[in-house]
Formats: C-alpha cells, structure tokens, sequence
C-alpha cells in the first residue's frame, strides 16, 4: 500500500453556517462562480432536540464542496452559529489558476464587493486573493508560482525539522521566495 492509499483522498466538504442562504448563494454562485450542487432540507434529531435546516453545497472541480448550514429555529441558530473573533488567519484556501483568480478579481471589483476587505498578497510560493463572503468568511485564491511543484518539495523535506526549531524558539523565516 502507497503512502496516498493511507490517505483520505480529497476533502468532501467543509462546513460553515450562514445567516443568509440566498444572500451565500448568491456571493458563491453568481459573484464567485462556484455552482449549487445539492440542497438538502433537513430535520434530525441533534444534541437533544430535532432541529431543522437548510444545507447547500457549492461544487469545487475536484468534486469536493463548500456547504452552508442555516437553522429555521432562530434558537437553533443562535446555539450553534456564535460571533467568531475575525481574524485574517482563519480563512479557506481554494487553488485557482492565475486567469481565474484575474476573473474573480475583475467580478468583485465590478460588483464593487467589499472593497476594504478585498486585496491581493504575493507569497513567493503563490499569489493570493483575498476576500470576505456574506458570513465574514475570509476567502482566499491561491494561484501557485511556476515552480510551485518544486518548493513544496524542497519544504516536504524539510517539514519536520524545520517545526522543532519553531517549537524551540526559533523563529527565523524560511521563506527565500518573496
């Protein structure tokens, strides 16, 4: 058995809640251009009581989705849709080739979306785009260098040894690619 075959071979989704499924719907399938790709309406009985909710899913192109969670009960969204601090470093990657992220860029830009929270950060490894969706949720669209391929090996090499020297209070960077 090979190493990836002791993998979990893609993410199927990663979950969030939203306030607003049409204003989501909306920001990832009309602005962003991920397509909805399953709605599922659902009442199950979660944490001591039945709650009912909407589920969407936005399909990537590895078949793998963004799914948003909303609550009819306003209680039930309360309970398990709390403020999250913003922070810049809690957001979710998604790889785009560099004329996407462009496009992407160009529709946000057109549609004027949240300007102050839009911008783009070179990397080294990548150049990323950055943005906020209807729910706070930082986005991010990661076009990868030309040698991408070759850094990543180069920092797989290396992965162990370089975190026991942040462990251990070193904390020099190593990212020769900016």
């Amino acid at each position: 058995m090979t190493t990836t075959e002791k993998l979990p071979s893609r993410l199927h989704h990663n979950a969030y809640l939203t306030k607003d499924q049409e204003a989501t719907r909306a920001f990832y399938e009309d602005l962003i251009g991920l397509p909805l790709v399953a709605t599922w309406s659902e009442a199950d009985e979660l944490f001591g009581a039945v709650r009912v909710y909407c589920h969407t899913f936005f399909g990537l192109g590895d078949g793998s989705a963004l799914a948003f969670f909303q609550f009819a009960e306003q209680s039930d969204q309360d309970e398990f849709d709390p403020a999250l601090v913003p922070s810049p470093f809690r957001h979710i990657a998604l790889k785009v080739t560099p004329e996407l992220q462009a496009e992407i860029h160009g529709r946000l830009t057109a549609k004027g979306w949240k300007p102050e929270g839009t911008y783009v950060l070179e990397h080294g490894y990548c150049r990323s785009l950055y943005t906020e969706d209807p729910n706070g949720l930082l986005l991010e669209f990661t076009a990868d260098v030309g040698n991408a391929d070759e850094i990543a090996v180069e920092r797989r090499a290396d992965a162990h040894e370089t975190l026991k020297r942040w462990l251990a209070g070193d904390h020099t960077s190593n990212n020769a690619y900016r």
